[in-house]
Parts: C-alpha cells; sequence; structure tokens
C-alpha cells in the first residue's frame, strides 16, 4: 500500500471536475480498487448492513422517553418530563433512515512520514475509504473537508459512489509540501461545524500533532454529531532508537534537530513525553463521549479497524440491553 500510495501524488490540480476520475493515474485507481475491496470483505460481514457498528446513530427525530441509566448521554435527558415525574428521563430519538458523513482530514505534510510498514498519510487514506465504504448506499451522502496549508477545502456531501471515489482521489493524490506549517485542525472543525447542519457522523483522521487548542472545537462538534476520531501515529513517535546521533526533521516547519540517542536518559525523556501526549489525546476523547480508533505504521490498520469494530459493537449491545 506505501508503495502505490507514494506514487500515486500527481497533479489533481488539472483534473477536470466534470470527470473527477478521468485524469488521475492509473496507480491510483488501483490503490482505491484494492482498498474497496479489503474494506468490503473484511468488514462488510461485520456489520451486516447496520450502521451501528461504526455510528452510534441516535438520529434527530423525537421518540419515547425512558428512565435514565448510567451511561445515559445526560444531553439527552428531558427536562420537562423529569421536572413532572421527579425522575430523569431521557427521550430516546429514531435514526434517520439516510446517513450524512463528513470527512475531516488532515493532510499536514507531518502526515507524509513513516518508519514501519507505509507513511502515515496512507493511514488516513486507509482510515477515510474505510469510513466511506461502509457508510455508502441507500441514500446515504458523504462530505469532506481537507486541513493543510491555509484555509481547508471543501468537499460538498453527495450521495454516489462515484463522488466517494473522487473524495479519495483528490486526498490520495494531493501533493507534498514540506516546510508548510502546522495544520489549524480546530479552524477545520469549527468552519464543518458551520457547513454540516444536519446531524451525522464526522470521522477526524489526524496524528493531532496540530495547532495548540484543538480541544474545544472538537467538544462543539461532538455535542452535534456523532464524532470519531482516528489517530494515526508511528512508532519513532513512541519510542527514540538507540542508534547514536539522530538527525529528525519536522516536515512541517524545516526545523531540524539533533538527538542523542545512545543517552538513556534522552529516550526516557522523550518516552514520557510521548507517554504524557497520548494520555492527553486519549483523555480529550473520552470526556468528549467520543470514539478513538489507533491505526499505527507498523500494524495491519485492517486487523485493527475490525477489533475497534467489534469491541464497539459488544459495548452498544451491551449498554442496550442493560437499558431494557
Amino acid at each position: 500500500m506505501k508503495a502505490a500510495a507514494n506514487t500515486a501524488t500527481s497533479g489533481a490540480a488539472d483534473q477536470d471536475p466534470s470527470d473527477p476520475l478521468g485524469a488521475t493515474t492509473g496507480k491510483t485507481r488501483e490503490l482505491l480498487r484494492q482498498l474497496e475491496l479489503d474494506v468490503t470483505r473484511r468488514l462488510d460481514g461485520l456489520l451486516n448492513g447496520d450502521h451501528r457498528g461504526l455510528v452510534p446513530g441516535h438520529g434527530s427525530e423525537l421518540g419515547e422517553t425512558r428512565r435514565y441509566a448510567p451511561g445515559d448521554d445526560v444531553r439527552r435527558i428531558d427536562w420537562n418530563v423529569t421536572a413532572r415525574l421527579n425522575e430523569a428521563h431521557i427521550r430516546e430519538t429514531i435514526a434517520e433512515r439516510e446517513l450524512e458523513t463528513w470527512l475531516l482530514l488532515d493532510r499536514s505534510a507531518r502526515l507524509d512520514f513513516g518508519t514501519a510498514e507505509c507513511e502515515k498519510r496512507d493511514l488516513v487514506l486507509a482510515a477515510a475509504a474505510a469510513v466511506g465504504f461502509l457508510t455508502a448506499g441507500d441514500g446515504n451522502r458523504i462530505g469532506a473537508m481537507l486541513a493543510g496549508r491555509g484555509v481547508p477545502t471543501l468537499v460538498p456531501a453527495r450521495g454516489s459512489r462515484r463522488h466517494l471515489l473522487h473524495v479519495l482521489h483528490r486526498l490520495a493524490d494531493s501533493p507534498r509540501r514540506d516546510g508548510d506549517g502546522i495544520t489549524d485542525l480546530g479552524d477545520a472543525m469549527l468552519r464543518l461545524g458551520s457547513v454540516a447542519k444536519r446531524r451525522g457522523l464526522v470521522a477526524v483522521v489526524s496524528d493531532f500533532r496540530v495547532t495548540e487548542g484543538w480541544e474545544d472545537p472538537l467538544r462543539i462538534l461532538a455535542n452535534r454529531h456523532d464524532v470519531l476520531a482516528v489517530e494515526v501515529i508511528d512508532p519513532i513517535e513512541l519510542e527514540l532508537p538507540n542508534v547514536g546521533l539522530l538527525p529528525i526533521k519536522d516536515p512541517a516547519t524545516g526545523n531540524i534537530s539533533e538527538i542523542q540517542t545512545n543517552k538513556k536518559k534522552v529516550r526516557d525523556a522523550y518516552s514520557e513525553a510521548a507517554k504524557e501526549r497520548r494520555a492527553h489525546v486519549a483523555a480529550t476523547f473520552r470526556s468528549a463521549r467520543i470514539d478513538h480508533l489507533v491505526l499505527r505504521t507498523d500494524s495491519d490498520w485492517l486487523d485493527d479497524l475490525v477489533r475497534f469494530l467489534a469491541t464497539r459493537r459488544q459495548r452498544l449491545n451491551a449498554m442496550s440491553g442493560a437499558n431494557r
């Protein structure tokens, strides 16, 4: 996958909007075709056509009320019924037949990096393809926002497989730009929130090594939508190998640092800082009641996704049984 993705970065800027697939390279086509096969073969049977495997999917149409149970979303409490009955009740909602999915995709230069089986940008594409193919069909719509250099690029939500492939082609063919700066993911979230008016699924795919202050915009987005956070990481971002003097370049800023990896204190301090950062990211997602999927460049992303979906479905089924 890494080699195919790396050679697919040709000029999508010259693409004819009326023919989104016509000007793309054959290798990009083959890459997306293989991704679609992988997703449908490995995951479609797991979901059995039910979006609840991927989407919390409460919907927005009002349904019946029931007593509040531990684990219920407090945002769904019906205060009028609670006041009348003097006991907390929540309002069930009916899921819409059609799902609107938005992909918020980080295309910072920091994603053009990987020291294992693939680059992080490959995992961004894989995650976008998985969410797209799993939620496509039945009148569902999908849109995207590509965040990176300058103002994020918005691709309006539409409901065809051809449109989904257009979104994935734009992502796969996005050029590499070293030194382009750090992604302002918080601004992209706010922009997406102003566009995505209808409640739906938002998949945020990033390494979350972005401009500070993204946490509050994420919580705002989660108040309106069901949000899935996909974090992509590389093993060298967690621990340093003992290889002596190691020059490291930040692709986003162009800054180069030299690290003495033969010193255990340096490696330990690096590892501890990485753990603290990961703990902060995970805690942010937990506090906002957001599902958190981690994809690593040294792991099989499909296996990780299968485990995530299976665990999530078991949790949803357990919660449904407890609330009956």
